[in-house]
């Protein structure tokens, strides 16, 4: 699991990348607005503990004009502890709400819950890519792409082994068994083609020889 740290505060930082990486996280940070804008363009985590004061910005503008649009489970992290404050970064879809100072242990607990949570959604976000396995609807930036149902449904096999190869043969057999009919090497190939021009992504990696590889997180 990959969680982003958005925090100026040096030490702050420093002890929470140690807990989490203790506690087998992989754990990224930055520390303004611009850079955090910067990182999401390329990346994807699987949460974001978010500061709501930033040197160059606002945590809650940060999450309503990014963040949110990504559907990145996210715990703002914060000294305010005004009632406002917390009813707006919840109204806002953030997942939690924590005030400084907090322990650690309690932060891991709440990050824990709400990353058990989200893994029984349905939804799998891999760069900017959103794909909704219970209603198999795809979306990039909030716009739904118009895919065939056979090409959802290679999409959706090639998501679901996110990360492992899948061979050409894998993809040939899945073929048969949804549409019933032989499908050549040639034909898959147009297939492919079409959804990696449909997406107008980079996360279907061509292996030469061997077949295809979802990338990305």
């Amino acid at each position: 699991m990959k969680i982003l740290l958005i925090e100026d505060n040096e030490s702050i930082k420093k002890g929470l990348k140690f807990s989490f990486e203790e506690n087998n996280y992989e754990i990224d940070d930055t520390n303004n607005v611009e850079s955090s804008i910067k990182y999401l363009n390329k990346n994807t985590p699987d949460l974001i503990i978010l500061d709501v004061t930033l040197p160059d910005g606002n945590g809650f503008d940060l999450y309503k004009e990014i963040i949110k649009e990504k559907q990145i489970p996210t715990l703002f992290l914060t000294a305010m502890d005004d009632e406002n404050d917390v009813v707006k970064g919840l109204e806002l879809g953030a997942e939690d709400y924590i005030t400084k100072p907090f322990s650690t242990k309690e932060l891991l607990i709440r990050v824990k819950k709400i990353l058990l949570r989200n893994n029984k959604k349905s939804k799998i976000i891999i760069k900017d890519i959103i794909f909704d396995l219970e209603k198999m609807r795809i979306t990039k930036n909030n716009k739904e792409l118009e895919l065939t149902a056979l090409e959802l449904k290679i999409l959706q096999y090639l998501i679901i082994n996110k990360e492992k190869t899948v061979t050409r043969d894998a993809l040939l057999d899945k073929i048969w068994e949804l549409t019933g009919n032989d499908v050549d090497d040639h034909t898959l190939t147009v297939y492919i083609k079409r959804i990696k021009d449909k997406l107008d992504t980079d996360i279907i990696k061509t292996i030469k020889g061997i077949g295809y590889r979802i990338d990305g997180k």
